[in-house]
């Protein structure tokens, strides 16, 4: 959620998720863990499951902050851990983290999450913000850092399996709205471990890669003829000016410009 609060004050009261927030203006206190804390413009709020804690402003114009509640679940499976470990999960000793970079993570999923297709850039692109979200905060802010990869690559023999296992789904599904667990599924490890083979073995992001191949794909059907916004729906854009933006990032034209030239030879 994304909220403006100038008078409201929450009521003690706790999550059965992680929660991690960002205060985008304003200042806003709060008590836990039994101490008081503050939180300023660009600050992170990292809450275990099950913290009790309020909320107030702490000026008069009030404070305006963003947050995304995680299941333990999901970290868990963020972290390549095995199902029902929950007990090994990270701990987040100090509810306030100072860390620029670390905000701007938190400031880019939330916006993923809430910004649909065109700005999240689909499933696929919202399961790397989260998992890399996750995995940052675990890093600079966790008292425990809780286990391993699970699904953690060992060596090239790995790397070269698992990214052609991806790649050849990607490829064969790239209008699909496929997820990072659909791609842990097939590769046979943790979404993590796919997202470091992947890079490593291609250069570049699953999610990446499913763009490029659907934009490939576009320009096939384009140079045959038919209509961008038939195209776009038929590759997995969400319409016709998703399309338009990355076609012309990518190729420096636009989809209608780039049929019509294609007619014309």
């Amino acid at each position: 959620m994304r909220a403006h609060f100038r008078r409201h004050a929450y009521h003690r009261h706790s999550h059965e998720t992680y929660s991690f927030g960002i205060t985008e203006s304003g200042a806003q206190s709060f008590s836990c863990r039994g101490a008081a804390h503050t939180s300023t413009t660009g600050m992170v709020m990292a809450f275990n499951p099950d913290d009790p804690h309020d909320g107030r402003t702490a000026t008069d114009p009030g404070f305006t902050y963003r947050i995304v509640h995680v299941g333990a679940d999901l970290v868990a499976d963020v972290l390549g851990d095995a199902a029902g470990r929950l007990a090994g999960l990270p701990l987040f000793a100090e509810p306030i983290v100072h860390d620029p970079s670390l905000a701007g993570i938190v400031w880019r999923l939330h916006a993923a999450l809430t910004g649909g297709a065109e700005d999240g850039g689909g499933t696929l692109r919202r399961d790397e913000l989260l998992s890399a979200a996750v995995t940052a905060l675990v890093r600079r802010g966790a008292t425990r850092p809780g286990p391993g990869d699970g699904g953690a690559v060992r060596g090239r023999a790995d790397v070269t399996r698992i990214a052609g296992r991806v790649r050849a789904l990607l490829d064969d599904a790239y209008a699909a709205d496929l997820g990072a667990g659909d791609l842990a599924v097939v590769a046979g490890c943790s979404r993590y471990a796919v997202y470091r083979a992947f890079r490593a073995a291609y250069g570049m992001s699953p999610s990446d890669y499913q763009r490029q191949a659907r934009l490939r794909a576009a320009r096939r059907l384009l140079t045959r003829g038919d209509a961008p916004a038939r195209v776009a729906a038929r590759v997995g854009f969400a319409d016709q000016s998703h399309l338009t933006r990355w076609f012309s990032r990518y190729y420096g034209i636009t989809p209608g410009a780039y049929r019509d030239a294609a007619l014309e030879t």
